[in-house]
């Protein structure tokens, strides 16, 4: 059994070609998607997040949107950049919003990536201490949110508080009792995956990573889980770790499909440079449901995933995107043992 979700990137372009002109339409539409793959019997609606884009940014009035219209799928970011984040103002929205979903939140978080302006959260207020890289700060963000998402209180009560306080230090509220243990990490390394496991956060790998062996994108990606999982059991952890893969899939039932995507049966893996790493890009899948079954069994990431999250063209409509869903589900999930 797997679960399987749809992240969406979010875009949205000013263009007729476009069914979602404007950040509305994309924020309306993708909670209506997230309601119709509840229906659908999918597992998960996960959103990416990009400051100074035509894309989603502000993840969590989203989420609580997405939590407070659905009442089972996992909802989830893939992935917050935690250079922009205010860790403690961070923890009182995913305690919200979370909340709010009755525990289903999936939060996604990383390191960043590739940006559209230069050092972008300098306008957010924040900048690297003395001797930190942007990845340290990063790092630094992720370490507080993960210790005041524990629940436990820090900080000292006022001798004239506005309101009754509860006895001790105070904490940050709202607290949602074990999302600490639902926070996820976006690694591009097989180094941050095992830095991942060590931190008991699970692990979100993306259509890239670094390329560190010269071996297909799916045999690191592969060795990468595998690497998350022994640091996870070194470390002792008390629960099960989790790992998600994403890959953009396609069957093509009818024509529409081979008009949209059919030339993307002929991906293949790419290599390029993203900032200062090497980095390899993984192939596409687009074919018939029948020779789809066939190649997915060779995608060994895949298969040593717990969770697949199917990157979804959120800009062809809300209908199409829940086609595209659906396909997987009926044709293609079944055959694989997935469902």
């Amino acid at each position: 059994m797997k679960k399987i979700g749809f992240l969406s990137f979010g875009h949205w372009t000013p263009s007729p070609a476009s069914q979602a002109r404007s950040a509305a339409d994309v924020l309306q539409q993708s909670i209506e998607l997230a309601v119709a793959a509840e229906e659908l019997g999918a597992d998960g609606a996960y959103f990416r997040v990009h400051h100074f884009a035509r894309q989603l940014a502000s993840p969590f009035p989203l989420l609580a949107a997405v939590g407070a219209r659905t009442s089972r799928i996992e909802i989830g970011t893939g992935v917050i950049d935690m250079r922009y984040e205010n860790p403690l103002y961070m923890a009182e929205d995913a305690g919200a919003a979370d909340l709010i979903s009755g525990g289903r939140l999936q939060l996604g978080i990383s390191r960043g990536s590739p940006e559209q302006v230069v050092d972008g959260w300098r306008y957010f207020g924040f900048a690297p201490g003395e001797g930190e890289t942007e990845a340290d700060m990063a790092r630094r963000h992720t370490d507080v949110l993960l210790e005041v998402l524990k629940g436990e209180g820090f900080a000292e009560p006022s001798p004239r508080p506005m309101f009754a306080n509860p006895p001790g230090l105070l904490r940050i509220e709202p607290h949602s009792e074990g999302l600490r243990d639902r926070i996820w990490w976006g690694a591009a390394s097989d180094a941050t995956a095992r830095w991942a496991g060590e931190k008991g956060m699970h692990l979100m790998s993306s259509t890239l990573k670094a390329d560190e062996s010269g071996e297909p994108f799916h045999v690191q990606q592969r060795k990468q889980i595998e690497a998350f999982r022994e640091a996870w059991a070194a470390a002792g952890h008390d629960r099960a770790p989790r790992v998600s893969v994403s890959r953009s899939i396609f069957a093509l039932t009818n024509d529409l499909d081979h008009a949209y995507f059919g030339a993307e049966g002929r991906s293949a893996d790419q290599v390029g440079q993203i900032d200062d790493m090497r980095a390899i890009f993984g192939r596409s899948y687009a074919a018939e449901p029948d020779v789809l079954v066939e190649q997915l069994k060779d995608d060994e990431a895949i298969q040593a995933a717990d969770t697949l999250l199917l990157t979804v063209p959120n800009q062809l409509g809300v209908d199409y995107n829940a086609h595209v869903l659906e396909s997987i589900l009926t044709h293609v999930a079944p055959e694989l043992g997935w469902r």
